[in-house]
């Protein structure tokens, strides 16, 4: 599978947003690409939650994944989006923060709600707390590709391998992890945990990333990563906005898993602990 993955700076312009996707989706295929890969917040990303309440949509009246369809279907490419914001979603009034994947027709085969939700204090004086605008996602999700079985998850969820566990358990081959990170924690273990996931599930990961300075003032860290099954970078975007490929040879998962059985010697354990 060739790959292509957008690192973008997204802004608060959901229609600038769409059309730069719908630009890369045209030049992805020209390339000679499979499937295009976007960030989290891809189509709208703004930390003044009064403006992108009279900003964002439902699910069915939104406009940038209206646009993105009909991308994929011109250009006969299949695009995961990395997350788009849905207000109106939820009936605890909040909203939904979801990943598509959308096949070269430009239909819907898979939906994901992010089930961490961000909510901490950093160092630097940064305070999120995504929870409170946000409902969590109760439901892992994992879609049939032409290329491989592939896990969905979002950003923060990558610190919680018991997800990648039951994605990798139940067949998935890649794991997809669309961020917007933060500058302090990106540059702390963004590398770390995307290549330990991929280790432990014998998985490819393929993480787009947000990156630089943003509309909303808020700085992201970028480094869209490919990480095969062993933990080996493929891809590092570093800083950059733009647009790469990386080849992924799915013979390597099989490869992998026979070095290092670590799935086949899985074992269930119980969730009660003895204290001695």
């Amino acid at each position: 599978m060739r790959a292509a993955l957008f690192q973008m700076t997204s802004g608060i312009d959901p229609a600038a947003n769409a059309a730069a996707i719908a630009d890369m989706a045209a030049r992805a295929r020209a390339e000679g690409a499979d499937m295009l890969f976007t960030p989290e917040m891809a189509g709208y990303l703004d930390r003044d939650r009064r403006r992108a309440a009279e900003t964002l949509r439902a699910e069915a009246d939104d406009p940038v994944l209206a646009a993105i369809r009909e991308a994929a279907a011109k250009h006969g490419l299949w695009v995961h989006i990395g997350s788009l914001a849905f207000k109106d979603e939820r009936a605890d009034g909040r909203w939904a923060n979801r990943s598509f994947v959308i096949d070269d027709r430009g239909e819907i085969r898979a939906r994901y709600d992010k089930i961490h939700l961000f909510d901490v204090d950093l160092a630097t004086g940064e305070s999120w707390r995504e929870s409170s605008v946000y409902g969590p996602g109760e439901q892992a999700v994992a879609v049939d590709t032409p290329w491989a079985r592939m896990g969905l998850s979002i950003c923060y969820d990558m610190r919680f391998p018991d997800l990648y566990r039951v994605l990798s358990n139940a067949g998935a081959t890649v794991l997809l992890v669309p961020a917007a990170f933060t500058v302090p924690t990106g540059q702390a273990h963004w590398h770390i945990l995307l290549r330990a996931r991929a280790i432990e599930a014998g998985c490819f990961v393929i993480a787009p990333a947000q990156t630089g300075r943003h509309a909303d003032e808020r700085e992201t860290y970028g480094h869209s990563l490919v990480v095969d099954p062993w933990g080996d970078v493929l891809l590092d975007m570093g800083g950059e906005a733009g647009l790469a490929l990386a080849e992924i040879d799915m013979t390597c998962v099989e490869d992998v898993r026979a070095r290092v059985p670590a799935i086949a010697n899985r074992r269930a354990i119980s969730r009660d602990v003895v204290i001695a």
